[in-house]
């Protein structure tokens, strides 16, 4: 029987038991977190929102960048014709998904009728294909170093 975090979990076991110990490791984080700053209150001038906003933070960029940099995303690049493939796949979907982005900031948005509200949105687009294809690119990098060996 399977708990409800299995929806969130792939569906390979490998990953499965890797992303399970990257939910633990960000949990024990949170809660080192959480311990220190229930005792540092008084130090600390910060209001529930933001004590929890950091929290939240903690945990999701500890998994992620656990993930990012464990290797186990492209299990199947372990030559240098699949490594440079899935780099030429990556720089497609890096382009979809600037323009999947710039739709949905059109569509939620309208659009911008300013100078400012062009620059932000330009801006906006651009810092986030910039991130996700860095991403994409060190998490491919990580796992053809690490299959390569294999």
């Amino acid at each position: 029987m399977k708990s409800w975090i299995s929806l969130f979990l792939p569906k390979d076991e490998y990953k499965e038991k890797k992303m399970l110990y990257f939910f633990g490791e960000g949990s024990v984080l949170l809660m080192l977190y959480l311990i220190f700053m229930l005792l540092g209150l008084s130090w600390f001038q910060l209001d529930r929102q933001t004590i929890i906003l950091i929290g939240i933070m903690i945990f999701l960029f500890y998994v992620t960048l656990r993930y990012i940099f464990s290797g186990i995303e492209y299990t199947e690049v372990s030559t240098k014709s699949q490594y440079k493939k899935e780099l030429k796949f990556i720089s497609i979907r890096g382009l979809v998904a600037l323009f999947g982005y710039a739709l949905m900031y059109l569509l939620l948005e309208g659009i911008p009728s300013t100078t400012e509200a062009w620059i932000d949105f330009i801006g906006l687009t651009i810092c986030f294909s910039v991130v996700w294809g860095i991403i994409s690119f060190i998490s491919l990098k990580s796992s053809y170093n690490k299959n390569k060996d294999l």
